[in-house]
């Protein structure tokens, strides 16, 4: 959390100070669309934690932006986005309590090996403070760009797997220890996980102006900079996602 605070607070105290001008203009927006996200994994010997491609989400916001010049504004928003990543094929996975009789009381290997599909669903509640830079290309057409430090909060967590496979010692499939098992299972992981996490934020966007309205598309992403996992027994995972949204803004306050 210190990471988090400290991440955030230059921001908000520029949205305070900028809170404080009741001439400020201040728009209101909501957003939705995609989210396509992956997990990373760094340098690791664990191969629980590696070998994800991207899958897809949701993401949606609400934002409120206050602008501190014709081009520069402030604008913090509350963010869902589902993030995670999947497997397809040969992957490793701890012994259940299920195949411990296997091993008669011999020692237990660290890790078993089975071809099936898996899916990471994690869900967070984001809140980005972004600084906003507008373009104005015409009385129309305006391209801004926004970058800024997010703190999030898990909502839900889950693994999903599906298939039937023999199980295996080695990652080679040399040694079977299971000739078939189902592997169509829903794991609540939330409690595996950190509760909290901060990184960064930002995208590019193109929004078309009607009056005191305005309707726009943005493309971007997020990372965060903290592990996922509480320990290590399944590795170490960062978070992050590309994201398309289309949105929709309008004016609750206009500059004087």
């Amino acid at each position: 959390m210190k990471t988090t605070f400290r991440l955030l607070a230059p921001f908000s105290l520029l949205l305070f100070l900028n809170l404080s001008n009741a001439q400020a203009q201040v728009d209101l927006g909501v957003k939705g669309g995609l989210s396509i996200p992956n997990l990373t994994a760094g340098a690791s010997d664990n191969p629980i934690n590696s070998g994800y491609s991207s899958r897809l989400g949701a993401d949606f916001a609400v934002h409120a932006e206050f602008h501190v010049s014709r081009h520069f504004s402030i604008q913090p928003q509350l963010e869902y986005s589902g993030q995670g990543g999947k497997k397809n094929g040969k992957q490793a996975f701890t012994p259940p309590d299920e195949m411990l009789p296997y091993f008669q009381g011999g020692p237990i290997p660290k890790y078993l090996y089975a071809d099936y599909k898996s899916t990471a669903k994690i869900n967070y509640l984001m809140i980005p403070v972004l600084a906003k830079y507008r373009f104005e290309l015409n009385p129309r057409f305006d391209l801004y760009v926004a970058a800024g430090p997010f703190a999030s909060f898990v909502v839900g967590a889950k693994n999903i797997t599906s298939g039937n496979s023999a199980v295996y010692l080695d990652d080679a499939h040399t040694q079977q220890l299971v000739p078939n098992a189902s592997f169509d299972r829903t794991e609540d992981i939330k409690d595996k996980l950190n509760t909290t996490n901060a990184g960064l934020s930002g995208h590019v966007g193109l929004a078309y102006k009607t009056g005191r309205n305005s309707i726009f598309l943005e493309a971007g992403g997020n990372y965060g900079f903290i592990n996922i996992q509480k320990d290590d027994v399944n590795g170490k995972n960062n978070t992050g996602a590309a994201v398309v949204v289309l949105g929709y803004a309008f004016q609750i306050c206009q500059r004087k």
